[in-house]
């Protein structure tokens, strides 16, 4: 399956300049409510050319898998209610889907198709809390081990079984580099108190990391934590992923359905607080991943 490039990431691969790609579902109503979503996608756009590298969202935009967006695009992005991940990006294709939002594992896809190297997020999806009955594990995982591309997160949604996560990110022989932090963080939680196998405080470091890595055609994960102003408190944060996760049990969601429930939870039992944390870890996860970007090919 080809992807085009918009025309400001086809001038950057011309111009032998960094590539930064971006996953688009949580800046559709998917992800973050509006305004917010369209803060977060315009935060780190914005945050992305300030370092010197181009930003290149990923998307389904009339059958077409791209990396890279018009102007005219983004609203229909922001407006998006498709969901896409990897498996998802064949059918979307032949069958002309018009907007189609695509998660970690089919923004990797399309990613690593247009040789980008580095890719930002928000938080992975991981290993569900309760997988030994139900299976759930999300495609995620097995997408940053395959392909040769960096990707950049606040660590994993925090209503995930991260003891478990970081186990199969092993068993994937997945690198994950925890980016001036030691503990593992926990999306808009600071840290899971779970330990980074690999700790690196340099970004010329990390990059160095990726270009070895992606060399192999293997994929890795680079970990940094929400900026520690716009991070939930603690005992706020646990309160209400309990309550979120207790909804959830009750009202039987599972699966991909999950994420959206507790976030939408997670942020009314904040009193809205956790949306804040989340644009800003967004786009430090995408002020990173631009960082080390530009000096992959030094």
């Amino acid at each position: 399956m080809d992807v085009i490039l918009g025309a400001e990431a086809q001038q950057a691969a011309r111009d032998g300049n960094a590539i930064v790609a971006l996953e688009s579902t949580v800046y559709s109503t998917l992800g973050l409510p509006a305004p917010h979503n369209e803060d977060a996608l315009q935060g780190c756009l914005n945050a992305i050319r300030a370092v010197g590298a181009v930003p290149a969202v990923t998307a389904v935009i009339d059958g077409q898998l791209r990396a890279g967006l018009d102007d005219d695009d983004y609203p229909r992005l922001l407006a998006g209610t498709r969901k896409i991940a990897e498996r998802d990006l064949a059918a979307a294709v032949a069958t002309g889907l018009d907007v189609g939002v695509t998660t970690v594992s089919a923004s990797l896809a399309i990613a690593a198709q247009a040789g980008i190297r580095a890719f930002a997020t928000g938080g992975i999806g991981g290993v569900h809390r309760g997988s030994a009955v139900t299976g759930d594990v999300s495609a995620d995982l097995g997408a940053i081990a395959r392909h040769p591309v960096a990707t950049f997160s606040a660590g994993a949604k925090s209503f995930l079984d991260l003891p478990m996560t970081l186990e199969k990110l092993e068993q994937l022989g997945v690198p994950v580099v925890g980016y001036q932090c030691d503990e593992f963080p926990a999306f808009t939680a600071r840290s899971s108190g779970l330990p980074v196998p690999i700790r690196v405080d340099s970004a010329d470091v990390v990059a160095a990391i990726v270009r070895v890595q992606t060399a192999a055609n293997r994929g890795l994960l680079v970990v940094t934590p929400v900026p520690e102003g716009h991070a939930l408190d603690q005992q706020l944060h646990d309160e209400a992923l309990d309550t979120a996760l207790a909804a959830a049990d009750d009202a039987g969601v599972h699966g991909a359905a999950v994420t959206p429930f507790v976030l939408e939870r997670i942020a009314h039992a904040t009193e809205g607080r956790s949306l804040p944390a989340n644009i800003a870890l967004v786009v430090n996860n995408a002020t990173l991943a631009a960082e080390v970007a530009i000096r992959i090919d030094e």
